[in-house]
This record gives C-alpha cells, structure tokens and sequence, in this order.
C-alpha cells in the first residue's frame, strides 16, 4: 500500500472550487506516484470500492433514504461510481451531488510534475440537516478516502 498524506487546503491548480461558493469543509490527500493515465482513469480505479465500504454505503443508503436523501443507487448517464461528473479534463476530474441537505465535490488531481496523486473534497451544509448528518459520516470518510487512495496501483 501507498502512502497517504493529508493536507488542509486545495491544490493551487485544481478546478474543484470553481462555482461552489462558500466551503464548510475540505480535506485533500495525496499520494506519490507517476503516471500516465487520465484523471478518468484514475478516479474509476480510485472508487472501485471495497466490499466493507460497499457495505458501509448500503447501511447509509438505508437510512439516508428514510429521509428522503439521494442513496447512490440511481447510477445516470455522465457518473463514475455514482457520482456526477461536474468537470473532466485530463489531468483532473471533478465529480459532485447537490442534495437538500449538503452539496460536495469530489476531485481527483494529477500532478505529474511530480508524480503526486490528489483527492480532494469539499462540503457546503445548506441546512442544519447537512452539519448533523456529517457528523457521523466524517470520520469514516477519511478512513475510506485514504484507503481508496492507498490501493492506486
């Protein structure tokens, strides 16, 4: 496995916060190593997802949908995993969802100047729904981006 590394601001040259507005969270990981593969690729590898985090989203689907949330079942056309692409380009991809309770994005950054991976994240809470709901969610979210990141290969 790779190592991880966390950071506490966006890459200078990721597109991830262009047209978001104000942030309520953010986190980025790295990891080094080079590559010729698009940030597509990438990020279809990246969210191949483990069977304990599949397992993880059903628990969360199950209850998010109680409330009327999206659960990430609804795979449309223009989605990675169950994502939608917000921006591709080929050394960085941008994917989201905007729901009632927070919207987010998701990137996945190239840098092969110096062979480094990014993943990076940010959240906007539109109500108190979304800060409760994050909660809970966070700390499994960094355990479950480092882990996805850690297994490029």
């Amino acid at each position: 496995m790779k190592t991880v590394t966390g950071l506490t601001t966006i890459p200078d040259n990721s597109v991830i916060a262009s047209d978001f507005g104000k942030i309520d969270y953010c986190d980025t990981y790295r990891v080094v190593k080079a590559t010729n593969d698009t940030a597509k690729k990438i990020a279809a590898e990246i969210f191949k997802l483990p069977e304990w985090v599949k397992w993880l989203l059903n628990i969360r689907n199950s209850i998010a949908g109680v409330f009327g949330l999206k659960t990430g079942k609804e795979i449309r056309e223009g989605q990675t995993a169950f994502f939608q692409i917000i921006e591709q380009r080929e050394n960085e991809m941008v994917m989201g969802e905007n729901d009632k309770h927070l919207d987010f994005r998701a990137s996945v950054l190239i840098d092969r100047e110096n062979s480094i991976i990014y993943l990076t994240t940010i959240v906007r809470f539109n109500n108190i729904f979304g800060r409760l709901y994050f909660i809970p969610v966070k700390p499994f979210h960094k355990i479950i981006v480092k882990s996805c990141l850690s297994r490029i290969s």
